[in-house]
């Protein structure tokens, strides 16, 4: 009784282990899905404001918030570009690695544009300007270089592949219409070789008989199409292979 007293005990303390890690796991889960809407949500309003401010205020202030979205929208977009074709390329590794280090230099520059926006001194925001346009334009370019290399990548990767499969697909197309490269068989000959008499002609009987004569007047078989057994169709996953009628 104590041996049974002891599994069930430890059957319980198993089962209650596994429902707190299902908890957790699902608690985690949950947090992460909570915390990608948040910040998408974030993102959204702050590039909102963005384009808003770009718009309605001109001048400096208008500028700055020119020079943030642009900046947040290539980064952007590259950062999805690089994430979305590393799984199935491995040599972009090294582009992601070169992107996270990019990214440190593009988080600098939208802090300091955005320390610019509450800056009070017109004449500060004015004299900054110049030199954070073009920290923008170095890190988008080198973001929008990344981007494009990536999407050429796998472009051309693309290309390859359908070029290789044409190739394979009309290679198949060709053995399959074996027949049409088998010859054609020789006509019968005709002319003057043709109108001779063999002896016994007249009487309509030859010398070797009527069944000779009936065999040198047929036409030669032609190779006929070998036709695939019923039973015997390809092994597709969503086909069922067919027994002969004779199986039970």
């Amino acid at each position: 009784m104590e041996a049974v007293a002891v599994i069930v005990a430890l059957m319980f303390a198993v089962f209650v282990a596994l429902g707190v890690i299902a908890v957790v796991r699902s608690v985690r889960a949950v947090k992460r899905g909570v915390d990608r809407t948040v910040t998408q949500a974030r993102r959204t309003v702050e590039d909102t404001r963005l384009k808003a401010k770009q718009y309605v205020q001109p001048g400096a202030p208008g500028e700055v918030a020119e020079l943030r979205l642009s900046l947040r929208t290539s980064m952007r977009a590259t950062q999805e570009a690089l994430r979305a074709a590393a799984p199935d390329d491995p040599s972009l590794s090294e582009a992601l690695a070169l992107f996270k280090r990019l990214s440190t230099h593009g988080q600098e520059i939208d802090a300091d544009l955005k320390r610019l926006e509450a800056e009070p001194d017109k004449a500060r925001v004015t004299g900054s300007l110049p030199e954070l346009r073009e920290r923008v334009e170095r890190v988008t370019h080198s973001a929008d270089s990344l981007r494009w290399a990536a999407q050429d990548r796998a472009r051309q990767f693309a290309d390859d592949d359908l070029a290789l499969l044409s190739e394979q697909i009309r290679m198949e197309a060709g053995a399959l219409r074996h027949w049409t490269t088998e010859e054609e068989p020789h006509a019968a000959p005709t002319g003057a070789g043709a109108g001779a008499r063999t002896p016994g002609a007249g009487t309509g009987v030859g010398a070797e008989g009527p069944e000779a004569a009936t065999t040198a007047g047929a036409e030669p078989e032609r190779p006929a199409i070998t036709a695939r057994d019923a039973w015997r169709q390809p092994g597709y996953s969503w086909q069922k292979t067919r027994r002969p009628e004779s199986t039970t």
